[in-house]
């Protein structure tokens, strides 16, 4: 059972091929000398569009928006670490507009099944967004006190990517990714407070 909480959803091998295919576009822009923080601010747009459209029930567009934003999300660090233009408030840009990129997708779809009267749902939302925003604060709080905090099933890269697989196949599965992401977002939340209690202790231990 703990071996598979420490599996993450998509593989590392997966997201390497991730960027290695949009390894081209990264340099295009690094040559171009964007900076890393117009695409932070471009995913935080597609987020609100993706938030519209899932609000309307237009899932499959609420899906490719989605999408976008994510594609924009994964590539604005890299694009600060290759080029020399990583800082510090370049990564809480980042860390902030990503949280309110997921906040509006959630409510626009908590809106759609809200006036759809799919109260059930809406709750599973509710829980989802909860335990999404814990993953990423539990992350934050760790890194400040000088732990590294990456482990977990449900991050903000399976968040994306099952949301979107949904809003573009059929209702039903989007209703099962997002009880998914309800669950493991929030076993994910407390799995981070263990792995942090454990190195915690080891910590105390080699000082003692």
């Amino acid at each position: 059972m703990a071996k598979l909480i420490n599996q993450t959803l998509i593989s590392d091998r997966v997201k390497e091929f991730y960027y290695l295919l949009f390894d081209p576009i990264i340099t295009f822009f690094i040559r171009l000398n964007v900076n890393p923080n117009l695409f932070t601010s471009i995913g935080l747009v597609f987020g609100g569009v993706s938030a519209v459209y899932a609000a309307m029930g237009s899932f499959r567009m609420a899906g490719v928006f989605l999408l976008l934003s994510g594609i924009c999300d994964s590539i604005d660090g890299t694009i600060a670490r290759r080029s020399g233009r990583e800082s510090k408030f370049g990564a809480l840009l980042d860390s902030t507009l990503d949280r309110y990129s997921e906040m509006l997708v959630f409510f626009g779809l908590a809106f759609y099944f809200i006036r759809e009267q799919a109260f059930i749902t809406s709750l599973a939302l509710a829980i989802g967004l909860g335990g999404s925003l814990m993953v990423s604060y539990v992350r934050a709080r760790a890194e400040g006190l000088g732990f590294e905090c990456k482990v977990g099933m449900m991050q903000r890269v399976e968040r994306i990517v099952l949301l979107a697989f949904g809003a573009l196949t059929f209702r039903i599965v989007l209703v099962a990714a997002i009880w998914i992401i309800a669950i493991l977002s929030n076993i994910t939340a407390i799995h981070r407070i263990v792995h942090i209690r454990k190195k915690d202790r080891e910590l105390v231990e080699e000082t003692a």
